[in-house]
């Protein structure tokens, strides 16, 4: 489980091609890796990924072809938001994201108002029941409170300090984003649908 709070961005180094997906190695940026272990998660752009490997302040993740089919941004070489996943005495700043992506949005508006930004983001129509107006939505691991919600579009708004230190500060319309609904959302609809 993670918060949605990132911790640092990190960048994609190195790509290897593998029959069941990619072998990524990504620069850890500012992100401490001296409690990091093979085997503890980290989240990668919203992905929750599995550390294989370290090296310095690099580590390694397999990325399978189901993961890959189902989200964006980790099939080439950029910056990616990171977070570690919490521990049971960590705050919870944002709210509880599993890094487990249900979509691939679309962004429509990315505008400077004022000191902010608004990002307006598509989601797949399938994903636009789960998102309610101040609700909590991760985009590309990143936790937000959406301000308004029309059918599949939600737009949420960006202080300066969220532009300054993730990746959301390079989309612009048409960018691809991994999207992830509100877990209890999901829980809602399977309890009441039975």
């Amino acid at each position: 489980m993670f918060s949605g709070i990132i911790a640092a961005t990190g960048r994609i180094t190195r790509i290897e091609p593998r029959e069941s997906g990619l072998t990524l190695t990504i620069a850890a940026g500012d992100l401490d890796l001296g409690d990091v272990a093979v085997g503890d998660s980290i989240a990668c752009g919203g992905v929750c990924l599995t550390v294989v490997a370290l090296t310095g302040q690099s580590f390694t993740v397999d990325v399978s072809r189901e993961t890959l089919n189902c989200t964006v941004g980790l099939d080439g070489m950029h910056d990616v938001n990171l977070e570690k996943a919490l521990r049971l005495a960590d705050r919870l700043g944002g709210h509880l994201v599993s890094g487990h992506v249900d979509g691939v949005g679309e962004v429509v508006k990315f505008e400077r108002i004022g000191e902010s930004h608004e990002l307006v983001v598509r989601s797949p129509q399938a994903l636009a029941k789960y998102i309610a107006r101040k609700g909590s939505i991760s985009v590309d691991g990143v936790s937000l409170t959406t301000n308004t919600v029309d059918g599949a579009e939600f737009s949420v708004n960006l202080i300066p300090h969220t532009v300054e230190v993730t990746t959301l500060k390079r989309l612009k319309p048409g960018s691809r984003v991994n999207l992830e609904v509100d877990l209890i959302a999901r829980y809602v609809e399977r309890m009441l649908v039975g």
